[in-house]
């Protein structure tokens, strides 16, 4: 794999670790402050997914992709 989609393939894995972090933060979270940190983590990690993925299906379409 090129160095390049195998970093992609990277953010989409921390990606899929930060919405499970913000799920589980807010299952014990125990004030609102919580609620806002999680709601930024995972809000942050659907925003960076919409764009690696972008990215991995430019890289498909030039025939960049493995």
């Amino acid at each position: 794999m090129r160095p390049c989609n195998a970093a992609i393939e990277e953010t989409l894995k921390l990606v899929m670790l930060m919405l499970s972090l913000s799920d589980k933060g807010d299952d014990v979270r125990e004030d609102d402050g919580c609620g806002i940190l999680y709601g930024i983590l995972r809000d942050s990690a659907y925003k960076i997914k919409k764009v690696a993925e972008a990215e991995k299906e430019n890289h498909t379409r030039k025939g960049c992709w493995d």
